[in-house]
């Protein structure tokens, strides 16, 4: 990953339908509305977000882990989004929960790298400046 910007591009396919692209080497995904506005065919924005964070915090962990010479076989997080109204009545995502459950064999490195991973997670420390997101890790040693 490199500073600079990226570009997604969002059309109206139907309704509450929209199409996501990102660029010639990536698939396009589509998002939907749940109902009764959409038909809930797809994830909505929400999700995306919350599917986000998780696998952000996942890569940024195993990233650390690699870059310590140690293997992670298998990874993966369980993302709770709180969706409340605010003042005016709006709705907005006012809490993430995200439990991870990584597989290691290296405890050292592990504990080191969980003490610094969740810094390098843009997309995490992108949305604590604007919502709380907590986060547990429930270890799987690899036996």
């Amino acid at each position: 990953m490199e500073e600079g910007e990226f570009h997604t591009r969002v059309c109206r396919v139907e309704e509450y339908k929209f199409r996501v692209s990102f660029n010639n080497k990536i698939d396009d995904i589509y998002t939907d509305e749940p109902e009764p506005l959409g038909k809930g065919e797809y994830p909505n924005a929400g999700k995306l977000l919350a599917a986000a964070v998780g696998n952000c915090l996942c890569a940024s962990l195993v990233f650390c882990m690699e870059k310590s010479h140690a293997e992670v076989p298998s990874i993966s997080a369980e993302v709770s989004a709180k969706l409340e109204r605010n003042e005016h009545g709006r709705f907005r995502i006012t809490h993430m929960s995200v439990n991870m459950f990584p597989q290691f064999e290296d405890t050292a490195r592990f504990d080191r790298c969980r003490q610094v991973f969740e810094d390098f997670c843009i997309v995490t420390q992108s949305v604590r400046a604007g919502i709380p997101v907590d986060v547990q890790i429930y270890p799987v040693k690899k036996s």
